[in-house]
């Protein structure tokens, strides 16, 4: 018997939900500008993130056989990685500025 209560309340929220959500405007042109803006600075924030790690996983390896040399381990030699890849500054200008119209 719970279980058929339960059921009904769950039914009934998730058409309640479906039918505020049918209800929602169409995002403007600035919005959807702002949007892909936010998408640009994310997908440039995890660009920078995997070039700063990279660099500390270059900087740990590099501290690693330095420190096995010293103590005279035998190490084996590094698997060959590609070089880390500086993102640069974000180009975030030409995204804002196609969104204004004037």
């Amino acid at each position: 018997m719970t279980f058929t209560k339960s059921s009904v309340v769950f039914l009934a929220a998730c058409a309640i939900a479906s039918a505020a959500l049918a209800k929602l405007p169409a995002p403007s042109d600035e919005a959807k500008a702002k949007a892909a803006e936010a998408a640009a600075k994310a997908a440039h924030g995890g660009k920078v993130a995997a070039y700063q790690l990279c660099k500390a996983q270059d900087k740990a390896a590099a501290s690693y056989y330095k420190t096995a040399k010293a103590d005279r381990k035998e190490t084996k030699p590094p698997v060959a990685t590609p070089p880390c890849v500086d993102p640069g500054a974000m180009a975030g200008a030409p995204v804002a500025a196609a969104g204004k119209k004037k």
